[in-house]
């Protein structure tokens, strides 16, 4: 459990779409009970991140926290999963329970298509309960014990992600989080690069050499970049400053980590869209000309 936050969407650099997003789905209505009792905006459900790995999807998470000043509870496959029959929805519900004794607090469910598998291709029983535990906690996400906790998750495959945690009422609102933009390419370089000695860095060239690359991505960029200066300046014996030489190199070097996922994610776009859950998802695939 992590305390109240200090993250705020404010430190999410570009992405104004995802917090457009959030803003509509989730803060606004949260913020402002009497204009939601007014308007009758129900605070059912939980919120899914989806998208390619690296791209920032729990710093989202933490930020939305920040945003409610709400504590912050992260629960992956590690804390829930126990080898003795009933411990994992016993550990299911525990950690429910404290997001409520903490309250408010965000628990987010990371890697949701582990937590939450396809019960259908589930073959262990332990499984199968363990979901089973968890849309039974979901399902009181609106009642007065859980007043104060709200659910995010995260998954980079949210077609493996069973169907009933999709229904209304559970995590039926979607968002999809991409690789960053170019607003939030340069934020992501300015950070890794601000403790390391550069010299005429263009960061606008910069920005548009790493189109499509991962926030993870463009650490390592970053970190390539300082190598490269680190070896030059132990080789010659001659401290060496970090250029756009190096940069551009790394940058040239990186094969984009998302590209894996929307080959993927192109057949799911293509093939099953039922009910328009993966629209956003399709828009961008034709915007890239990668459908």
């Amino acid at each position: 459990m992590e305390k109240r936050g200090t993250v705020r969407l404010a430190d999410v650099g570009g992405m104004q779409d995802v917090k457009d997003r959030l803003e509509a789905a989730f803060l606004a209505p949260t913020r402002n009970p009497e204009l939601r009792k007014l308007y009758g905006k129900s605070l059912r459900g939980g919120l899914l991140l989806y998208g390619p790995p690296g791209c920032g999807k729990t710093f989202i998470a933490r930020a939305v926290a920040g945003e409610l000043g709400a504590a912050f509870l992260s629960v992956s496959v590690n804390d829930v999963l126990d080898m003795w029959i009933g411990n994992s929805e016993r550990n299911m519900h525990e950690l429910f329970e404290t997001a409520r004794r903490q309250a408010p607090c965000v628990v987010f469910l990371d890697e949701l298509d582990a937590l939450g598998a396809k019960r259908s291709r589930t073959a262990h029983s332990g499984m199968r309960n363990t979901v089973n535990q968890l849309l039974t906690e979901l399902d009181g996400i609106d009642s007065a014990t859980n007043e104060g906790v709200f659910v995010l998750a995260a998954t980079n495959v949210p077609w493996d992600v069973d169907n009933a945690l999709r229904r209304p009422g559970r995590l039926d609102r979607t968002i999809l989080v991409l690789p960053p933009d170019a607003a939030a390419r340069e934020a992501i370089l300015r950070y890794h690069l601000q403790d390391r000695p550069i010299d005429n860095v263009d960061l606008d060239r910069l920005v548009n050499a790493t189109d499509g690359l991962s926030g993870a991505d463009l650490a390592y960029v970053c970190e390539a970049a300082a190598e490269r200066a680190l070896l030059d300046s132990a080789r010659t014996g001659t401290v060496r400053i970090i250029g756009m030489k190096d940069l551009l190199a790394a940058a040239k070097e990186v094969v984009p980590s998302a590209e894996p996922w929307f080959a993927s994610a192109r057949n799911v776009a293509m093939f099953a869209n039922e009910g328009g859950m993966y629209d956003d998802l399709v828009a961008y695939l034709k915007k890239r000309r990668k459908l």
